[in-house]
């Protein structure tokens, strides 16, 4: 008796995903036909002269001027390295906060 109901789950699913399937093709293909143009990023709120849409405010510096560096420079090392920086950490003395957090055994 379950293994009916467990076909027919299976070939309502099957059903509703090739029907998904062929929508997002037929959308594909009339976006791929009339492509629309790309517009900027409009969330935030427009800026007075019109249709130029206001940078996000971390990516202004203190004068309100766009930044044009890079926010986030990485730097690579080796996996010797990275393993010698958590052996530090794992061995290193517990820091003074997680001593008062601590609670004492003499009381």
């Amino acid at each position: 008796m379950w293994h009916v109901v467990y076909i027919i789950a299976f070939a309502g699913l099957a059903i509703v995903a090739i029907a998904n399937l062929v929508r997002n093709l037929m959308v594909l293909g009339g976006n791929a036909r009339n492509p629309r143009p790309v517009r900027p990023y409009s969330g935030g709120p427009q800026t007075p002269e019109g249709d130029r849409p206001m940078p996000h405010p971390e990516l202004l510096d203190q004068d309100g001027q766009v930044i044009r560096e890079p926010l986030l420079v990485m730097r690579s090392i080796s996996v010797k390295d990275a393993r010698e920086q958590l052996d530090a950490l794992y061995n290193g003395t517990p820091t003074d906060d997680a001593d008062d957090s601590a609670p004492d055994s003499d009381r």
